[in-house]
C-alpha cells in the first residue's frame, strides 16, 4: 500500500490516499480539500496516476474533513462512507464555515460504517474500529497487513482530540484511545487528523492525556 498525505485548508487536516499500486484502485481518507487548487491537486494525482477512486472514508464528520466530499462525487461518482451516530454534525457547523472561508457544499452520506467492519478493496484492506469522543461517531482504520492506523482527530502524537464540540465527550474518548487503540501493536504507525505521524508505542509511554 501506498500513502500519499495531503495537508489542506486552514485547519491543517491531513487528506489520505491509499493507493494500490498493483490494481491501480485507490481510497481517500478524509477529503478536506475546500479551495478549487486543493481540489485540482486531489483530482490531478488521482488521474495523472490512472487511479480509480473506490471509496471516500470520513473518520468523523466535522467540515474540515468533509469539505471535499461533494467535489469527489461529482468528480468521480463516489459517495461518501461514515458512521450514522455522526450525520447529524453535516449541516451544524456550515455557517461557521463559510466565515472561517471554505467553500463546502453538502453531500449526503452514501454508506454507513460500522465497528468491525471491513473494507476491501484490490489489496488494500481497512478494519474499521468506532472511538467515539472527539465527536459520537468518531471511527478509525486499521491496516493490520500495513501496521498503520488513520485515527482522525481522536489520537494525535502527544495529544488527543478536542471533546468540547456537540457530542464530545472526554470520558469516551480516553475510553475509545485506551480500550481500542493503544491495544494495537506498539510498531502501529499512526496517521492523525491534524499534525505528523506517530506510534501507538510512543502514545502508550509519553502522552500526557492518557
Amino acid at each position: 500500500m501506498k500513502i500519499e498525505v495531503f495537508t489542506f485548508n486552514s485547519f491543517a487536516e491531513n487528506t489520505y490516499l491509499l493507493i494500490d499500486e498493483d490494481s491501480k484502485v485507490c481510497i481517500v481518507i478524509d477529503a478536506g480539500c475546500s479551495t478549487a487548487a486543493e481540489k485540482s491537486k486531489l483530482e490531478s494525482y488521482i488521474k495523472d496516476n490512472s487511479l480509480t477512486l473506490k471509496r471516500v472514508l470520513n473518520t468523523h464528520l466535522h467540515f474540515d474533513h468533509w469539505a471535499g466530499n461533494a467535489f469527489l462525487y461529482q468528480t468521480f461518482g463516489v459517495k461518501p462512507e461514515a458512521s450514522e451516530k455522526d450525520e447529524f454534525l453535516l449541516g451544524k457547523y456550515l455557517g461557521d464555515a463559510e466565515r472561517l472561508g471554505f467553500n463546502v457544499e453538502l453531500q449526503p452520506i452514501g454508506g454507513h460504517l460500522s465497528h468491525g467492519d471491513v473494507i476491501r478493496e484490490g489489496s488494500l484492506e481497512l478494519h474499521v474500529i468506532e472511538v467515539p469522543g472527539h465527536s459520537p461517531g468518531g471511527l478509525a482504520f486499521h491496516c493490520p497487513n500495513e501496521g498503520v492506523l488513520f485515527s482522525g482527530d481522536t489520537l494525535f502524537q502527544s495529544s488527543i482530540g478536542r471533546t468540547d464540540l456537540s457530542g464530545g465527550s472526554y470520558a469516551d474518548i480516553v475510553n475509545s484511545i485506551s480500550k481500542r487503540l493503544l491495544t494495537l501493536p506498539e510498531d502501529t504507525i499512526v496517521y492523525p487528523g491534524h499534525g505528523g505521524t506517530t506510534t501507538i508505542g510512543y502514545e502508550k509511554q509519553y502522552n500526557p492525556y492518557l
